[in-house]
């Protein structure tokens, strides 16, 4: 007797509610899994229209990307990619809550895109897409972020920098120093200090644009943050620079409020603010380029990457871009994905698109 191999999934005990919902053709099932059928080499989401098979020669695969592996392509009628993709009914957003959890559950790390379409089942470019849609940044920026959290929170903690570091996911010290000053706007042992021996004044200003905090030190900006209202901007200072000393100072920072409001209705250049930022020489070639970026205009990653002599240096950009503590004075909101997308922003994409859209009309925003 001649045993024979095959490659498709094995019958599964949920098969037979799969199989149901093929039949009935339940639209509330796409997204969920598709089915593959062996005599056409085609797979499809359980909604499909087309001629149903014979369930002998049905296999269900959890994922799109299961399906290709198996050898399968998709329909050409239903498109099943799309219901997992952000682009269909179901819109992706359980394949993106999948990829937020695995990011979530792996403290320290910053997986690759193709990792993270692996464990999502879409390809990479549709991941890119849907996360950035349903979250406001790349799945990468995500990452990066809950890096950044986990090594402030440990050094607010106590840890020593070298090991909030090393908890938080930074693997050399050179990278906690040259990444760390571009999360933190300053080194990483002055963050731990809490600010301490730093006073700074700060102001609060109602823009076109939304509430924004200023905040300075005697040699300049160090802070323009948007928010949702005041209170919030302040706690939020309180929070980051705790050992500090925080005075109101309204009357001394109203010309750079001035100048800020200026700038927002009807592009009044903010060249003589001073800035008090801290970054790796990295970030501040990049803030320096981004600031030569004329209003109405962008620039995307790779541009900027090209622009200070680092072609291929992109995704750094955007880490540059997203720890930029001085809204619109450094205006990283010019910079954009190749395709002419937003990509992230620290204020919020809404904003981002917001004040693109009124800088290219030469609007206020």
């Amino acid at each position: 007797m001649t045993n024979s191999l095959s490659l498709a999934p094995k019958a599964r005990s949920g098969d037979a509610g799969r199989w149901a919902a093929v039949a009935a053709r339940d639209t509330s099932a796409d997204g969920r899994f598709v089915y593959a059928v062996r005599t056409t080499g085609i797979y499809c989401r359980p909604s499909c229209g087309s001629r149903r098979p014979k369930r002998a020669n049905v296999t269900f695969y959890e994922t799109p990307l299961a399906a290709r592996e198996g050898g399968f392509r998709a329909c050409l009628r239903c498109h099943p990619d799309e219901a997992a993709s952000g682009t269909g009914p179901r819109s992706g957003d359980e394949a993106v809550r999948r990829t937020l959890a695995y990011i979530e559950n792996h403290p320290g790390e910053v997986p690759s895109l193709a990792e993270l379409a692996q464990t999502a089942g879409l390809s990479p470019a549709h991941l890119q897409r849907s996360f950035s849609r349903m979250v406001g940044v790349s799945p990468r920026a995500y990452a990066q972020a809950l890096r950044r959290e986990r090594l402030k929170t440990g050094l607010r903690q106590g840890r020593s920098v070298s090991r909030a570091g090393w908890d938080a996911g930074y693997g050399s010290s050179r990278q906690l120093y040259e990444q760390g000053a571009d999360a933190l706007g300053m080194t990483p042992a002055s963050y731990k200090a809490g600010g301490a021996g730093v006073v700074l004044r700060y102001t609060a200003v109602e823009t076109v644009a939304g509430p924004l905090l200023l905040a300075a030190t005697d040699r300049g900006l160090c802070a323009a943050w948007f928010g949702k209202d005041e209170e919030e901007l302040v706690r939020a200072l309180v929070g980051e620079f705790p050992s500090a000393e925080l005075l109101r100072d309204d009357r001394a920072l109203a010309p750079m409020g001035v100048a800020v409001r200026k700038h927002l209705a009807d592009g009044a250049p903010l060249a003589l603010i001073p800035l008090d930022v801290a970054g790796s020489p990295f970030a501040r070639a990049v803030w320096n380029s981004v600031q030569a970026i004329p209003r109405g205009e962008t620039r995307t990653y790779a541009e900027v990457a090209a622009s200070i002599g680092r072609p291929g240096a992109a995704r750094a950009v955007g880490t540059a871009c997203g720890a930029n503590p001085v809204a619109v004075v450094i205006p990283c909101h010019r910079v954009v994905r190749a395709d002419g997308s937003g990509g992230g922003y620290r204020w919020g994409l809404d904003r981002k698109r917001a004040l693109l859209a009124r800088e290219a009309r030469g609007q206020s925003p």
